[in-house]
C-alpha cells in the first residue's frame, strides 16, 4: 500500500515548489559554500611536492616507494617501461600495430585518428600492475592512451604480452573508444587521479590543454593537502598545534580501538566514528564519480565538488553488486563494515596500500575466528578457496581484461536474489555448474529464511513494476538502509512524481545524510524544464 502522513496534502506540495527552485540553483549555492572554503585555504597554504616529506617522514616515503600510488604514472625509461619494444608485433580490428625502440625512446607504429599507420612516442607510462598502459602525446597539449596494453602478469598466468582493452569489440579510428578519441584522453579522463595537484587548464576557444601537476603520481598532498604550512611548521621548531600545520589530519584511526564480543564474534569500535575525512579522500579516486566543481582540496566534503554515481544502470546491478567499473566506494557506503565505522586503513596500509594481513587474517581483526573460520560457518572445507572470507563476501570481477576488482560491499552471498532480481551470487560464481535455487536451500537450510533486502525495491523502480511507489518510497525514508541505496531510490521515483510521492521529496530534503538530497537532485534534475515549472506552479497556488 501507499505511505500516507498525516499532514495538510497541499502543504508539502506548495513546500516542493520551493523545494525545487534551491534544487535547480543548487549548483550556485553549492560554488558559494565551496569558495567560502577553499579561499582561505589557498591563501594559507600551496603545494610543495612530495620531495619535503621525505626527509622528516622516512618510514612513510620508504613504505610509498614501489607502490601503485608511486607508481601511477611515470616518465618513459628503461627503468619504468615493462613492454617488450624489441620490435614485436600486435594485430587488432585488421591493424597490425609494432613495438620499436630508438635509442631510449619508445615507440609505436599503429593506426592514428586517420586510420592510417604513424609512429608515435611513448611518453608517459600509466600504472604497471596487473597492466601498464602508455601515454601518446598528440597536438594542443593531449596526451592519449594508448588501448593496446602490456599484461604485466608472469607468463605461468597468462601475462607478458600485448593485449587490448576491447578484444571483443572492433574499435575503429573515428570511435570515441578510439586511443585517439575523447574517452582515451588523459587529461580529461584520467589525470586528476594519477597525479598530484592536477590542473587541467583547459582553453575552450583553443581547443587545446596545458596540464600540469605539482607530482606525477600520487604523492604525499594528493592525500593531506598542500603542505607548505606543515613544511613551515616543521622548520620553525614551533610547538605542536591542534593540526601541526597539516590541511589534512587523516587521525581518525588514533585512539581508536576495536574489541572483540565473543558472543556474537564480531568487533565494536571506541570511539564510534563521526566523520568520513578518510573515506571520502580516498573516494576522490576510489569512486565513479563527474566532477562538478574543480580544484577540489583533501579534506573537502566530497559532495562539494563531485557527482558520485548511485547503485544506477549499467554501473550496478540491481541489488547493488558491481557491474561496471564503479571502484570501491559506492559499494563500501552498502557495507555494514562502513556503518560499523571500519575505515579504508583499517584493512590497507595508507601509504604501501598493502593489506595488513594475509587471508583470513584480515578479516580475523574484527571476527572472531572460532565463530567464522570453520565448515559450520563458510560450508566448506578447512583451508579451501571456499573457506577464504572474500571470497563469499567480495567475489572479483575483471575489469581491463585482466584486473580483478573486489566488490567492497562484504555482503552475504544470497543466491535467493538471483531467482527474483537476475542479479549475480558467489556461490553460483564457483559452482557455475549449479543453479541458484540449489544454492539458496543449501544456505536457508543453514541460516534460515532471508531477510527482506533494499535490492527488491530498486529493481521494482528500475522495471516500473506495480508496486515500485510503496517499495521506493518506503525505502528513502528508511534510515536503517545503506544511504546510496536511499538516494539511488529517491531518485528512481523521478518517473513517479505526485501528490504521493511529493511528501517523500520533501522528506528527503531534510535528511541529515547529504546523499539523500543528493539523490533527490538527482530525482528532480529528470524533470522536463517545462515540467518543474509547472508543478512550481500548481504547486503555488
Amino acid at each position: 500500500m501507499p505511505l500516507s502522513f498525516p499532514i495538510n496534502p497541499r502543504a508539502p506540495l506548495r513546500a516542493l515548489g520551493f523545494l525545487l527552485f534551491y534544487v535547480f540553483n543548487l549548483p550556485l549555492i553549492q560554488a558559494a559554500e565551496t569558495q567560502s572554503k577553499v579561499v582561505p585555504l589557498s591563501e594559507t597554504a600551496h603545494y610543495v611536492g612530495g620531495n619535503h616529506c621525505a626527509g622528516c617522514h622516512a618510514t612513510e616515503a620508504a613504505q610509498w616507494q614501489g607502490s601503485h600510488h608511486d607508481k601511477a604514472m611515470q616518465e618513459a625509461s628503461p627503468q619504468t617501461v615493462l613492454g617488450n619494444f624489441n620490435d614485436v608485433t600486435f594485430s587488432y580490428a585488421g591493424i597490425t600495430s609494432t613495438f620499436f625502440k630508438q635509442g631510449d625512446t619508445f615507440k609505436v607504429r599503429t593506426d592514428g585518428p586517420d586510420g592510417k599507420l604513424k609512429d608515435y612516442s611513448i611518453a608517459y607510462t600509466f600504472g604497471f600492475t596487473p597492466l601498464q598502459q602508455y601515454l601518446i602525446p598528440l597536438e594542443n597539449g593531449r596526451l592519449q592512451a594508448l588501448s593496446i596494453a602490456w599484461d604485466a602478469r608472469p607468463a605461468k598466468e597468462g601475462g607478458q604480452r600485448w593485449f587490448h582493452l576491447y578484444p571483443d569489440e572492433s574499435i575503429q579510428a573515428g570511435d570515441e573508444l578510439h586511443w585517439t578519441g575523447p574517452n582515451q584522453n588523459w587529461n580529461f579522463m584520467c589525470a586528476d587521479c594519477h597525479s598530484t595537484h592536477l590542473e587541467k587548464n583547459y582553453d575552450r576557444e583553443k581547443d587545446a590543454y596545458a596540464t600540469r601537476w605539482s607530482d606525477i603520481d600520487v604523492s604525499c598532498e594528493a592525500c593531506h593537502g598542500p603542505g607548505s604550512r606543515h613544511v613551515a611548521w616543521a622548520n620553525t621548531k614551533a610547538p605542536k598545534s591542534a593540526d601541526n600545520g597539516l590541511s589534512v589530519g587523516l587521525n581518525e584511526r588514533k585512539g581508536v580501538t576495536w574489541r572483540v564480543n565473543p558472543q556474537t564474534g564480531n568487533a565494536t569500535r571506541r570511539p564510534q566514528k563521526t566523520t568520513d575525512t578518510e573515506i571520502e579522500t580516498c573516494a576522490f579516486c576510489h569512486a565513479r564519480r563527474t566532477t562538478a566543481f574543480p580544484d577540489a582540496l583533501p579534506g573537502q566534503p566530497l559532495l562539494d565538488n563531485l557527482q558520485v554515481a548511485l547503485l544506477t544502470e549499467p554501473l550496478y546491478h540491481a541489488d547493488g553488486q558491481i557491474k561496471d567499473e564503479v571502484f570501491e566506494y559506492g559499494s563500501f557506503l552498502q557495507s555494514k563494515m562502513y556503518h560499523a565505522g571500519v575505515t579504508c586503513s583499517d584493512c590497507h596500509q595508507p601509504h604501501s596500500l598493502k593489506l595488513r594481513a594475509e587471508g583470513n587474517g584480515l578479516c580475523a581483526q574484527c571476527h572472531l575466528p572460532d565463530k567464522y573460520e570453520n565448515k559450520t560457518h563458510h560450508l566448506h572445507t578447512q583451508g579451501s578457496e571456499g573457506s577464504q572470507c572474500v571470497n563469499c563476501h567480495m567475489p572479483a570481477k575483471n575489469y581491463m581484461v585482466v584486473d580483478p576488482r573486489r566488490d567492497h560491499s562484504l555482503r552475504i552471498p544470497r543466491p535467493d536474489l538471483s531467482l527474483k532480481l537476475d542479479t549475480p551470487n558467489a556461490c553460483n560464481q564457483c559452482h557455475a555448474d549449479k543453479t541458484a535455487a540449489w544454492a539458496a536451500d543449501i544456505l536457508q537450510t543453514q541460516f534460515g529464511a532471508p531477510k527482506p533486502h533494499y535490492g527488491e525495491a530498486l529493481y521494482a523502480g528500475r522495471n516500473g513494476l506495480g508496486n515500485a511507489i510503496a517499495r521506493l518510497a518506503e525505502l528513502t525514508v528508511d534510515p536503517t538502509k545503506p544511504a546510496i541505496a536511499r538516494a539511488t531510490a529517491a531518485s528512481l521515483l523521478a518517473p513517479y512524481l505526485s501528490r504521493e510521492t511529493a511528501p517523500i521529496l520533501q522528506m528527503s530534503a531534510n535528511d541529515p545524510q547529504p546523499l539523500i538530497g543528493y539523490g533527490l537532485a538527482t530525482a528532480l534534475d529528470q524533470l522536463p524544464a517545462c515540467a518543474a515549472h509547472a508543478v512550481c506552479l500548481s504547486f503555488a497556488f
